[in-house]
């Protein structure tokens, strides 16, 4: 195996005939690059070649982690999307694995089809939420987790390195009938006790082709929104976090008198909610509202939360009640999904809107349809309260969204870094912030720092964008979130690698 490009022109022989691959792709726990499509001229970061070269890595990596060599594919619903999972296909044959091919699915599709199929290994080509031109692959070998930077950074040097090896033994399996046992399984459970009309939007992306169904099949009535299938997204990405699309979800929730509306991704991990009256709750309330619900249900439950997450769930009455705890840990589907297994919590929740159930309510694995399921049987159980009134339930907040500034890959840890520095020595030194004593600075994932009253910010490097992620939240008032942000924004202000940042909030 000849060692990748990082860098090689399109629309030329050698682009046609050698791999190109740019290392910045080999993010923390998946692979992301830009494709390229015909309106742009952003240069590509892999090319089909370059596809192949990573499967043959992927099925050189599980020889040498002595897993079985077979493997879950499946492909999210873009214009490139079949080409790129049949260029993996053959350099994970090549590397003497057999393939198993579920066709068109949601991330969560493939998980299940690890369990269904009992096949340990999975690699699913989708871009997730990121625009047309992306793409990429989140992978694992130990059902339910996927790769974090151990696996990805030995991955990366098989694959860069050229260290490949070529064995017998893969085969292809075309697999028919997962999608069917897949919505089969997701509505075995308990059915609503009442019609619960609800908003279905998909952006027009792959689980346009799951949803509907899967609401339906435990007695919602659905509006569908933006469900067929349409892979330029003419609307808007399928990103439940994007406004565009919360938007939209807003519009039909009030023009049909919806309870409420679930907003899915591309890759159908991710579940985003606005409730009757067309206001967006975002994904870490919801969690609480879960937490709630199923803390009732299993005693001394154990959830867990990403750093983004709102501080409710260290302060909310109700869980306390309830003798439930919750652990805050990195950021990031593949670490929120392995801490949860690791403390055998009942669930975990991050604030981009992935959720993970463990048994007996999933498998531990992130799935969108499934954290649908679960907010309307929660709402099922509530008949006297809308959406609308469990979020007022909650101890109130003052929130910002998740904010993005551009930052570059190459340095956007550095950058990081010397925020982290500088938040340690300001606790250090007693320094104070908003006036206020500094009571604790959580480095597992970036700088979370908070004060005496209960007010915090974040900092952390985006994992599969060039960004910094930066959130604020005060659990006193409107002009203590100001200013938290402030004081962020000025720190980061003294580092040109940042792009300009003037959020309103």
């Amino acid at each position: 195996m000849q060692k990748p490009h990082s860098t090689l022109a399109a629309n030329t022989l050698a682009f046609e005939e050698e791999a190109l691959i740019a290392p910045t792709g080999f993010r923390e726990y998946d692979a992301r690059w830009w494709f390229g499509r015909e309106d742009s001229d952003k240069a590509p970061q892999i090319n089909l070649m370059g596809i192949e070269a990573l499967g043959f890595g992927l099925g050189t990596l599980i020889y040498e982690l002595g897993k079985t060599p077979a493997i879950v594919v499946g492909h999210d619903y873009r214009a490139y999307s079949l080409s790129i999972k049949q260029a993996l296909c053959i350099g994970l044959m090549r590397a003497g694995v057999r393939v198993h091919d579920i066709g068109l699915a949601l991330s969560p599709t493939a998980y299940f089809a690890q369990f269904d199929l009992d096949i340990p290994c999975v690699a699913m080509v989708t871009a997730s939420h990121n625009e047309n031109g992306w793409t990429g692959v989140k992978m694992g070998v130990d059902r339910p987790l996927t790769f974090g930077p151990e696996e990805m950074g030995r991955l990366k040097e098989i694959v860069l390195g050229g260290a490949g090896i070529t064995r017998q033994g893969g085969a292809f399996i075309p697999e028919s009938g997962v999608r069917e046992r897949y919505l089969a399984d997701l509505t075995s459970g308990k059915k609503l006790s009442r019609k619960i009309k609800v908003v279905a939007a998909c952006g027009n992306g792959t689980a346009g082709a799951f949803a509907v169904q899967a609401l339906e099949g435990i007695g919602a009535e659905v509006i569908p929104l933006d469900c067929k299938l349409d892979y330029t997204f003419p609307r808007y990405n399928p990103n439940p976090e994007d406004m565009k699309m919360l938007h939209a979800m807003a519009e039909a929730v009030r023009e049909h008198g919806a309870d409420l509306a679930l907003g899915f991704d591309g890759d159908g991990d991710r579940c985003g909610l606005v409730d009757n009256t067309g206001e967006e709750i975002f994904a870490d309330k919801v969690g609480v509202m879960l937490a709630r619900s199923l803390s009732a249900q299993y005693e001394n439950a154990v959830f867990v939360a990403d750093v983004k997450s709102t501080g409710i769930y260290a302060m909310d009455p109700v869980l306390a009640a309830n003798g439930a705890t919750t652990d805050y840990w990195k950021t990031g589907h593949s670490y929120i999904k392995r801490r949860t297994n690791e403390l055998g919590a009942l669930a975990g929740f991050e604030k981009s809107g992935h959720y993970f159930f463990r048994p007996p309510i999933g498998r531990g694995y992130d799935d969108g349809l499934l954290t649908g399921i679960a907010i309307l049987r929660m709402l099922d159980e509530n008949p006297d309260q809308s959406m609308a009134d469990l979020k007022e339930d909650l101890p109130k907040t003052w929130g910002s969204p998740t904010m993005s500034p551009a930052c570059a890959d190459e340095v956007k840890y550095e950058v990081v870094a010397k925020i982290v520095a500088e938040y340690e020595e300001a606790l250090a030194a007693r320094a104070k912030i908003l006036g206020q004593n500094i009571t604790s600075v959580v480095t597992v994932n970036g700088v979370r720092v908070t004060v005496e009253d209960g007010t915090w910010g974040l900092v952390r490097a985006s994992s599969n964008t060039p960004n910094l992620v930066v959130v604020v939240e005060s659990p006193v008032s409107e002009e203590n979130l100001r200013a938290m942000f402030a004081d962020i924004q000025k720190r980061l202000a003294a580092h040109p690698q940042v792009g300009v940042f003037d959020q309103t909030l």
